[in-house]
C-alpha cells in the first residue's frame, strides 16, 4: 500500500501491476524526491499518444507489453503536452490519454490543473 496521496488527497490506488508501472515499478504513480518527470499521471494510453510521444523523442513501445490500452504512470509534463497539442494534432482528443484520479499523484497538481485533468477523467472522487 502507498503512503502517498491522490489529487484529492485521499490514499493513492493502485494503477496497474500488468504490466508493472510506476516510478518504482510496484504499481502505484508515486513521486519519489529523485522522480524529477513527476511521473504521476495515471493513464490510459491510446496508440495516438504512443506515435504523439514517440515524435516527441520518447517512444515508449520498447517497454514490454506497452500498446494502446495500457494503464501506464505518466510524466506529467508529456501528458500536459498531448492535451495542449490535441487542437493542432490530426489525431485531436485521441492522443489525450484518459486519467484515473484515484491513482493520480496529488504532485502532479504542481504542472497539470485538476480540472484539465477532469475533462479525461474516467472515473471520480472516491
Amino acid at each position: 500500500m502507498s503512503k502517498s496521496l491522490n489529487v484529492f488527497k485521499k490514499p493513492l490506488a493502485v494503477h496497474s501491476t500488468s504490466p508493472m508501472t510506476g516510478y518504482l515499478r510496484n504499481g502505484y504513480c508515486e513521486v519519489p524526491q529523485s522522480d524529477f518527470g513527476v511521473h504521476g499521471i495515471a493513464a490510459e494510453v491510446t496508440n495516438e499518444f504512443l506515435d504523439f510521444s514517440a515524435r516527441q523523442g520518447n517512444d515508449l513501445r520498447p517497454i514490454p507489453g506497452m500498446k494502446g490500452g495500457c494503464k501506464w504512470c505518466l510524466c506529467a509534463s508529456r501528458w500536459l503536452e498531448a492535451f495542449e497539442a490535441r487542437g493542432s494534432d490530426p489525431a485531436g482528443d485521441k492522443i489525450v490519454p484518459k486519467i484515473f484520479l484515484n491513482a493520480t499523484n496529488e504532485k502532479s497538481l504542481k504542472k497539470i490543473n485538476l480540472e484539465d485533468l477532469k475533462k479525461f477523467a474516467v472515473d471520480t472522487e472516491q
